[in-house]
C-alpha cells in the first residue's frame, strides 16, 4: 500500500463531541494562540532549552500512579492528592527558579485556563449526566450478553464520544456481572473497546481527530480512512473476549438469581432519561467551542481565553447542575454514584498536565529537541514513514496527552490537511490511529480508562495495578498493533 492510496479507515472522538473536549478541545486551539500571545509579547517557553531532567517529575507522578498503589496502599488511598501536589510544585518551583517567575505563572495559568479547566468541566458534566441514568431491570452477564454489551458500547462510542459511552454503560455492566467471580477482564475489555478503539469513526470520538477536523481534515474522512483499521481490532477483541468470557464462565460458581430460576425477568427500563438530552446538549456546547469563534474573549497575564471557551465552559456547569437537579437523589444513590471517581481524576490530572509541559515542548521542538531522534525516527529520505508514525504518535499517546501528540506529527507530516487527506492520506490514517487506538496501552492513555478503573474499583472490582493492566494492553493488544501495521502501514 503507497502513501498515496486512500486508507479505508479512521476515527472518533469520545462522546459526541464531548470527549472531543475532553483534553483536546481545550488544546486545539493552543498552537494559534499561543504564537498569538508570543507575538503580543508573552513569555515563550524554547523546547530546545530543555533538557530530558526536565520529564522527571512527569516521570514521577506516572511512577507514583503505578507503584504506590502496591508498595503503599493505604497512604496512597488518603494522600494521592497530597503527592500528586507534589510532583506538580518539583516541576513549577525549579521552573520558576531557572526560567523566572513570570515565565512559570505564564504556562501554570495557560494550561489552568485552556486546558485543565475546559478537561475538568467536561468530565465532570459527562460524569455527572451519565451518572444520572440509571438502567433497571434485569441484567445478566452471561458471555453472550456481555459481548454484545462491549459491541453496543463500541459503536456508541462513535457516537457520542469514548467519555459519554463509558460513564453510560459502565454501570450497568459492572452490576450484569456483580454474581460473577470472574470480572474484572470484562472491565479490562470495556477499557480497550469502549473507551478507545470505539471512539474512532468521527471527529466527536476523540479530542485527537477533533483537532484534525479543526485543522481542516474533513468530518467524514476517519469514518472512510479508519473504518477498517477499526473493525480490524474490535472485532478481534470481541473475539477473544467471547472466548475467555465464556471459559471464565463455565469456571465461575457463581450463579445469577435469574439463571436459577428463583427470580422472574424484571423488564429493562431507563430512570433519568431526561440525562439523555443532557448528553445531546454537551455535545451541543462541545460543538459550538470547536465552530464558533468569533475572535474575541479576556486577556489574562497575556493569555486570551476565547469567548467561545468561556460559553462553553459555563453551557457545561449549567448542563451539571441541570443533571443534579432533575435528576432524583433515590436513583443516583441506587446507582452507585459518587464523586469519589471524578475527584481523584481531578487531582492526578492536574499534576499530570503541568508536569507534562516540558514533554510536550521538548516534542515540539523537533529534530532540535532533547527527544529530537523520536521526530526524526518518523521519516526517512525526506519520506513520511506511515509505520513510524503510527507507532511514535501511538507510544508517546499512551503516555502524554495524546491531543498535543496528533499535532506535533500532524505538523511533522507536513501539517496541510489537504495533502495529509490525499497524497500523505496513509500517514495521516497512520497518525490517527496510533493516537486513538494506543490511548489504551495504559490507565493514562485516555482519560475515560482512569475513570473506568475509578468506578470499578469503588464498586467492589480488583483492577489490575498500573503495570498489571499493562500486561494485558501489552499482551493483547500490541499483537494487534502489530498485525494493523502490517495489514495498513506498510
Amino acid at each position: 500500500m503507497t502513501d498515496a492510496q486512500p486508507t479505508r479507515h479512521r476515527l472518533s472522538r469520545s462522546l459526541a463531541a464531548p470527549l472531543a473536549a475532553l483534553a483536546g478541545l481545550a488544546a486545539a486551539g493552543l498552537p494559534g494562540l499561543a504564537l498569538a500571545a508570543e507575538a503580543a509579547g508573552a513569555p515563550h517557553l524554547d523546547g530546545r532549552d530543555l533538557n530530558v531532567f526536565w520529564v522527571i517529575p512527569f516521570v514521577g507522578i506516572l511512577l507514583s500512579i503505578a507503584l504506590m498503589p502496591l508498595l503503599a496502599p493505604s497512604f496512597w488511598h488518603h494522600h494521592f492528592g497530597k503527592v500528586a501536589a507534589g510532583w506538580a510544585i518539583a516541576f513549577l518551583l525549579p521552573f520558576a527558579l531557572t526560567f523566572g517567575a513570570g515565565l512559570a505563572t505564564y504556562e501554570l495559568l495557560h494550561t489552568l485556563l485552556l486546558e485543565y479547566i475546559p478537561f475538568i468541566v467536561l468530565l465532570t458534566a459527562l460524569f455527572t449526566v451519565a451518572g444520572g441514568v440509571r438502567i433497571c431491570g434485569t441484567l445478566v452477564g452471561t458471555p453472550l450478553a456481555n459481548t454484545l454489551g462491549l459491541g453496543l458500547g463500541t459503536l456508541l462510542a462513535s457516537l457520542m464520544g469514548t467519555t459519554g459511552a463509558s460513564m453510560l454503560l459502565i454501570r450497568p455492566l459492572i452490576r450484569a456481572n456483580e454474581h460473577r467471580r470472574h470480572k474484572v477482564h470484562t472491565v479490562v475489555f470495556f477499557i480497550f473497546l469502549v473507551s478507545n478503539v470505539g471512539g474512532s469513526l468521527t471527529p466527536l470520538g476523540d479530542p485527537p481527530l477533533f483537532l484534525g477536523f479543526l485543522k481542516g481534515v474533513s468530518f467524514f474522512w476517519p469514518t472512510l480512512h479508519l473504518f477498517w483499521p477499526m473493525m480490524l481490532v474490535s472485532g478481534c477483541l470481541l473475539a477473544i473476549y467471547f472466548v475467555v468470557d465464556l471459559y471464565l464462565h463455565t469456571k465461575d460458581p457463581g450463579k445469577h438469581p435469574l439463571i436459577e430460576g428463583v427470580h422472574e425477568r424484571e423488564p429493562v427500563r431507563v430512570e433519568g432519561a431526561v440525562n439523555l438530552l443532557l448528553l445531546v446538549a454537551i455535545v451541543g456546547a462541545v460543538l459550538l467551542s470547536g465552530v464558533w469563534h468569533p475572535g474575541v474573549g479576556v486577556e489574562i497575564y497575556h493569555i486570551q481565553v476565547p469567548l467561545e471557551t468561556i460559553v462553553s465552559n459555563l453551557l457545561l456547569l449549567g448542563i451539571t447542575g441541570l443533571s443534579l437537579k432533575l435528576t432524583s437523589a433515590r436513583s443516583r444513590r441506587l446507582n452507585a454514584f459518587t464523586w469519589g471517581p471524578i475527584l481523584e481524576v481531578a487531582k492526578l490530572f492536574a499534576a499530570i498536565f503541568l508536569t507534562i509541559i516540558p514533554a510536550i515542548a521538548i516534542l515540539r521542538a523537533g529534530t532540535d529537541g532533547a527527544l529530537g531522534a523520536i521526530i526524526a525516527a518518523v521519516n526517512q529520505d525526506g519520506q513520511p514513514v506511515p509505520a513510524a508514525y503510527f507507532w511514535a504518535a501511538g507510544l508517546l499517546s499512551s503516555f502524554l496527552d495524546n491531543a498535543p501528540t496528533y499535532l506535533i506529527f500532524f505538523n511533522t507530516a507536513g501539517g496541510d490537511a489537504q495533502v495529509l487527506m490525499t497524497d500523505l492520506a496513509v500517514t495521516l490514517a497512520a497518525i490517527s490511529a496510533g493516537a486513538v487506538f494506543m490511548g489504551a496501552n495504559t490507565y493514562i492513555g485516555n482519560a475515560p480508562n482512569f475513570m473506568v478503573k475509578a468506578i470499578a474499583e469503588e464498586r467492589g472490582v480488583a483492577m489490575p495495578s498500573f503495570f498489571g493492566y499493562m500486561l494485558w494492553s501489552f499482551g493483547i493488544l500490541v499483537p494487534l498493533f502489530i498485525l494493523v501495521t502490517w495489514v495498513f502501514f506498510l
